[in-house]
């Protein structure tokens, strides 16, 4: 049984998935790029989740998020099981899309933290020696979108949903910088600054290896069937947290340790007596069982948040 998740509204995250067997299940095409992009941001909306980047590479998707309102949850699972059908269809598979084991959500606990996976997310392509510059890849990137442009939609694929079905004909996904992150220019910029960095450090080490770049033109060649061959750690740590500063590690570690002590508690108290109180941030009991849960320690005051809107689909 896997240990419970915090659920708590106000908090950032960095969301990624992977394909069943590392294979290009998600290599780059023009159906892939907008059923990905419509099935985002039909989730998105639906649960109100505020998306400030995503990129999806060939085998694998990473997507910085604010969950304003504690949703992520039923978020991952709508966004992920309607790619996965669509993706599933288009490719003509019958077995499980995405690789065994719950999706990794990582709480960035601090400003700095949002910035830095940003930029990792942003930059992916680049740090795996597919392409040179984070715009050179011809998968979603809506980093390389955040420059105003005329904002296009993700229409309804084809390939999987009903003309006649519920699902909207088209969905525009909003790439948002929440107040709790400051000024978005400033914050952009920053992100930009550490994107920058991080395709000078790529390019630096291949003039001094000789490592060459994959290239836009042998990443859409790839065949889908295929999967990375690179080395992969085994049993390594799988993080909830990502903290630069001890003291913000130290003081979100002890959240969850607190958090996870007293719903254990709790869950005995229901077996044993049929009542209890879990602590807040709850969520499966609470949604599903209708459990009691403590009051919030903060009051979370809902955000109005300053849209860039931006192309993340097909025009």
């Amino acid at each position: 049984m896997s240990a419970p998740r915090e659920v708590v509204p106000g908090r950032f995250y960095m969301l990624t998935r992977r394909c069943a067997g590392r294979r290009y299940l998600m290599r780059p095409d023009d159906e892939t790029n907008n059923a990905f992009a419509y099935c985002l941001a039909e989730a998105a909306r639906r649960f109100e989740i505020d998306v400030l980047c995503t990129v999806a590479m060939s085998n694998h998707h990473h997507t910085i998020l604010f969950d304003r309102h504690g949703n992520v949850p039923a978020f991952m699972h709508r966004f992920h099981e309607l790619f996965a059908k669509s993706q599933n269809v288009l490719r003509g598979r019958w077995e499980n899309f995405w690789a065994a084991g719950e999706p990794s959500l990582v709480w960035l606990v601090t400003r700095d933290d949002v910035i830095a996976k940003m930029a990792y997310v942003a930059a992916n392509p680049v740090s795996a020696f597919l392409v040179a510059e984070t715009h050179h890849w011809p998968g979603t990137n809506t980093w390389s979108r955040t420059r105003p442009k005329p904002a296009l939609v993700a229409r309804r694929p084809r390939h999987f949903f009903r003309v006649a079905g519920p699902m909207p004909e088209k969905v525009e996904l909003d790439i948002v910088v929440p107040p709790q992150l400051g000024d978005a220019a400033t914050f952009l910029q920053e992100v930009a600054d550490r994107v920058a960095m991080i395709e000078a450090a790529c390019d630096a080490e291949r003039r001094t290896t000789g490592r060459r770049i994959v290239g836009r033109r042998q990443v859409l060649k790839a065949s889908w069937k295929l999967g990375s061959n690179a080395p992969e750690q085994r049993r390594g740590l799988n993080p909830r947290i990502a903290a630069k500063s001890l003291e913000a590690r130290l003081g979100a570690i002890a959240r969850w340790k607190s958090f996870l002590h007293r719903y254990r508690v709790a869950r005995r108290k229901l077996r044993d007596s049929g009542a209890a109180v879990f602590p807040y941030g709850t969520y499966w009991l609470r949604i599903h069982v209708g459990v009691p849960t403590e009051p919030p320690e903060t009051v979370f005051a809902e955000p109005t948040t300053t849209a860039l809107r931006i192309s993340i689909a097909n025009a």
